[in-house]
């Protein structure tokens, strides 16, 4: 090699060696907190004690947050022991008649520089437990805080009721802050910021990924992130979510009046009647009897073959007419005839595989007909529509929800109309949490009987309408899953467990994206395979109880 060749090479290593430096120095500087000492995987939990955490950390308005407690716990979890810091803070409102958002944050000793936020469920109103799973979680795999994620969460900025369960109440509701934190998402941004400034502080430096994971409440949280902070969580997991609230309170409004009116109400046993009719008119249309539809298309069920002689109601083997009109009215598309401002239209109601199963009536119908007082013994959906009359819509206590008719609001349609902007995270233009890299896993159950899946397709068809089908499928999986029902509640027919934390792990880490997946029975042993919606598993032969034995068909 010639002198001039030799000297060129030297000064090529020479720039590279001063640009890697360049690169590394940029880095620490980025990571590391001011103060919080050299990059450990070992959290300082003693250094988080009493720790203030500045309005500035926070890119949406406070007044500031602070550290009430930290405590150093070992337990076993998902048959590890793991030992972790845990830090309980709060973050003040700008209104001091707002409550504060009560957050927690879970360090782990041996942190593999990795977060998850989770999210909640109902009204919200307690933070979600930071040891536990992802929504659908596998049993065969750590949960995060296992698997060295540090975790955090909050109550959402107000703390429910310690008398009944605190996801249904939603008095929180007459603050118009607290209701912004929790119906717009305003609490996610702030509890994200801060949690990511006390994770700087306990290892000296910033987690490499960022995850948000939650169903109901949380899967639509999982979407507002998404969607309004789209570099804030490189990946996502969101299940069965609520994500057109307002609509379907509205729903939940009408349909607590046709089951609150004399002799509609459908009770346990005939509950129990119409699931099982149901189950034996199309359990057979995939190609296999297991107790689970998976071909909903295929699923012809006219609930008329169970009508009582005459239409009277004449005992628990048959319905009544006022019986079949409330339970057709559920499994039926809900419109409203005026405008709101989030220009929802309406609502695609269930199946009637949701809500009719006896073995969980709290979700679906409840156990008694809606009334006023709003009994406990009623549907989960109509003691959420009793809550929001009261306190989110006409902020009075005293409010006979019964009284307020979703079809004709009357002077509430002003406010209803209000509320939908805030309630509805309905922008689907993903395109910016794309461009950021970003990754989202869609799940939802076919028969859940509190957030209908219908809902959950159509939020889809919305964003691959919007951004079209290459361009969705680079970032957004959506897998309908037949037989669960919501978040595994009670005994559904098929109890979802599927390790989608890893499956988003190659997928940003690696840019692999979920590829075959197959999802466990956590109640039975048996499998079956995942498949992309609007896809289901059709039974070819072999084990039904394997899923290597069906195949995902359109």
């Amino acid at each position: 090699m010639s002198a001039r060749g030799t000297r060129r090479l030297a000064v090529l290593a020479t720039v590279v060696l001063l640009a890697g430096a360049a690169v590394g120095t940029q880095a620490a500087t980025a990571t590391t907190a001011p103060g919080a000492g050299r990059p450990t995987t070992v959290p300082n939990c003693a250094g988080l004690a009493q720790l203030r955490i500045p309005a500035s950390v926070m890119s949406l308005p406070t007044t500031g947050g602070r550290v009430e407690s930290t405590s150093v716990i070992t337990s076993v979890l998902s048959g590890r022991t793991v030992t972790y810091c845990r830090v309980d803070a709060a973050i003040s409102p700008v209104d001091p008649a707002a409550p504060d958002i009560r957050m927690r944050v879970a360090l782990p000793h041996g942190w593999g520089r990795g977060a998850m936020m989770f999210g909640g469920g109902g009204y919200n109103g307690t933070v979600p437990d930071l040891t536990a799973n992802v929504p659908f979680g596998p049993a065969d795999r750590p949960v995060p805080l296992a698997r060295g994620y540090a975790t955090f969460a909050s109550d959402s900025g107000h703390q429910g009721s310690p008398t009944a369960p605190p996801s249904l109440d939603g008095s929180f509701g007459a603050n118009d802050e607290a209701l912004h934190n929790f119906a717009a998402g305003d609490a996610l941004k702030k509890t994200r910021d801060a949690s990511l400034f006390l994770i700087r502080h306990a290892y000296g430096t910033s987690p490499a990924r960022v995850y948000f994971a939650g169903g109901s409440t949380g899967g639509r949280e999982a979407l507002v992130v998404a969607q309004r902070w789209p570099r804030a969580f490189d990946g996502v997991i969101s299940a069965y979510p609520a994500w057109n609230n307002l609509s379907e309170i509205l729903y939940l409004g009408y349909l607590a009046q046709v089951l609150s009116r004399p002799g509609a109400f459908p009770g346990p046993e005939k509950q129990g009647l119409l699931y099982g009719s149901v189950i034996d008119a199309c359990d057979g249309v995939d190609g296999v009897r297991d107790g689970v539809v998976s071909n909903l298309r295929g699923c012809r069920f006219d609930p008329r073959v169970l009508r009582c002689p005459g239409g009277a109601d004449t005992g628990v083997s048959c319905l009544s007419d006022r019986q079949l009109a409330a339970v057709t009215a559920m499994s039926s598309p809900f419109r409203w005839p005026y405008r709101i401002a989030s220009g929802e239209t309406g609502y695609p109601g269930f199946p009637f595989l949701s809500g009719a199963d006896m073995r969980t009536p709290f979700l679906g119908f409840g156990t008694t007909p809606p009334a006023n007082p709003m009994p406990v013994t009623s549907g989960y959906g109509m003691q959420y529509w009793d809550q929001w009359v009261k306190y989110f819509l006409t902020r009075n206590s005293a409010q006979n929800s019964l009284d307020v008719d979703p079809r004709r609001p009357g002077r509430w349609l002003g406010r209803i109309s209000h509320l939908s902007t805030v309630q509805d995270r309905n922008t689907v233009d993903l395109r910016p949490f794309a461009r950021a890299g970003g990754k989202l896993i869609l799940l939802h159950g076919a028969a859940d009987e509190l957030v209908s899946h219908r809902s959950t397709n159509d939020y889809y068809e919305r964003v691959r309408d919007e951004l079209g089908p290459a361009s969705t499928r680079a970032f957004l999986r959506y897998y309908l899953v037949p037989g669960a029902n919501h978040a595994n509640f009670g005994t559904p027919a098929f109890a979802a467990g599927w390790d989608s934390l890893s499956a988003l792990e190659r997928w940003v880490d690696r840019g692999q994206p979920p590829a075959n997946p197959v999802v466990a029975d956590l109640r039975q042993d048996r499998t079956r395979p995942l498949c992309d919606y609007p896809a289901w598993p059709r039974y070819r032969d072999g084990d039904p109880h394997s899923a290597a034995s069906f195949v995902c068909t359109r």
